[in-house]
């Protein structure tokens, strides 16, 4: 189906529309107190629609005005030890790279400013983040020189912001006029002289290639792939030095420059053509993924096996929505004390700590990435639970 509105990476007219959800919550990194103000969380809609010219797929009925990211909005994963080794690892890759010590770092979308916090303690630098969801309170305070955050959403008010490393992670994926967003960030970067361009967005063509419909919600407007990403900051004029995957494959990173100029291609660029095709089955792939899960929940409630997932993030709301589940699943477990004692927008279904597994133990745990599944099988075994555990 051609749908009429434009792509917002390269402004092409002609998209093709191939997955559609009528209801989802419009947020889910925000958890709310109560089951029935849960129940009641705003929906929205999604449509993706795919662009055929650079490969970037948007959610054209996203709705801006329906989200809200204050400091309720939790979607920090610095909780997990696998996560923070991850994070650790990737800061002292930049760290030593590209010589940040005893530089300035500046992050777009910073959240709960870890990262950033990191990349400054690794290097003896000083940081400022932007983001609406930062929580001065919560900022690490072994941070190198020092690191400010500033609760508000990145524009053009804050171009003069800047820093010998310019990072943006996980946020590009919450913004619809993409190309604009990219042109001011490099504005910012433009203000130091050999600034050092970062970018990490969810892997899109992961998605694709396995029907991962809980990896789709209605705050993630834009989807890249590899090759959708370079396009983009080929598009914006600088010279690209990495585009490589990270985190098991799940995530895409790009380094960049304003200043130095190379003509180094990547073969992960070369993805439109298999986009395409990945596209063209996904609708068929993911009916046949839900029908499944949706089988295995209703077989599981009716043997009255009790099933809780694990990671109470955008993945299991984006999962137990599609899904239409209710007292097929138990309960949600996450390791995020932010997040415990409260309820899943939309389903509301409670979120609980690893330690209530104890007293009402399961049948089966879906682990809602498999990157975890062996730092969630330490805390099931932590707790003296024996159940089956799956993973997505």
């Amino acid at each position: 189906m051609r749908a009429r509105d434009k792509c917002f990476s390269c402004g092409e007219q002609e998209l093709v529309a191939f997955y559609e959800l009528n209801s989802v919550p419009v947020h889910s990194c925000i958890l709310v107190p109560g089951q029935k103000e849960a129940s009641a969380f705003p929906h929205g809609a999604l449509r993706l629609d795919f662009c055929p010219a650079c490969g970037f797929i948007q959610n054209s009925l996203f709705r801006p005005e329906l989200l809200d990211y204050s400091q309720e909005y939790e979607e920090t994963q610095g909780f997990s030890p696998t996560f923070n080794a991850f994070s650790h690892r990737l800061a002292q890759d930049l760290v030593e790279r590209y010589d940040l010590r005893g530089k300035q770092i500046f992050e777009i979308g910073c959240g709960k400013a870890e990262f950033l916090a990191l990349v400054c303690e690794l290097g003896g630098n000083a940081g400022i983040g932007i983001d609406p969801s930062a929580v001065p309170a919560r900022v690490p305070a072994d941070a190198g020189a020092g690191v400010e955050v500033i609760r508000a959403h990145y524009d053009h008010r804050y171009t003069h912001l800047s820093g010998d490393l310019v990072a943006c992670r996980h946020t590009l994926e919450h913004i619809q006029p993409v190309a604009r967003f990219v042109e001011l960030s490099l504005i910012s970067a433009a203000r130091t002289p050999g600034a050092v361009i970062f970018y990490e967005v969810p892997d899109t063509l992961r998605i694709l290639s396995n029907a991962v419909f809980w990896d789709i919600y209605h705050e993630h407007c834009s989807y890249f792939t590899p090759g959708s990403l370079a396009r983009l900051f080929r598009r914006a004029k600088t010279s690209l030095f990495e585009l490589r995957l990270e985190f098991e494959g799940q995530y895409v990173i790009v380094v960049a420059s304003l200043d130095e100029k190379t003509d180094q291609q990547f073969s992960l660029e070369d993805d439109l053509a298999q986009t395409a095709a990945l596209v063209d089955t996904f609708p068929d792939r993911v009916e046949e993924a839900i029908e499944s899960w949706r089988a295995r929940f209703h077989g599981s409630f009716r043997k009255k096996r009790k099933v809780g997932l694990w990671g109470g993030g955008s993945k299991a709301v984006a999962f137990v929505s599609t899904l239409g589940l209710g007292e097929e699943l138990a309960y949600v477990v996450d390791i995020n004390p932010f997040k415990q004692g409260l309820f899943l927008p939309g389903s509301a279904h409670p979120v609980v700590p690893p330690a209530h597994l104890a007293a009402d133990p399961p049948d089966l745990v879906i682990a809602m990435n498999p990157v975890y599944v062996d730092e969630i099988a330490a805390e099931i075994d932590a707790q003296g639970v024996e159940c089956e555990l799956v993973t997505l």
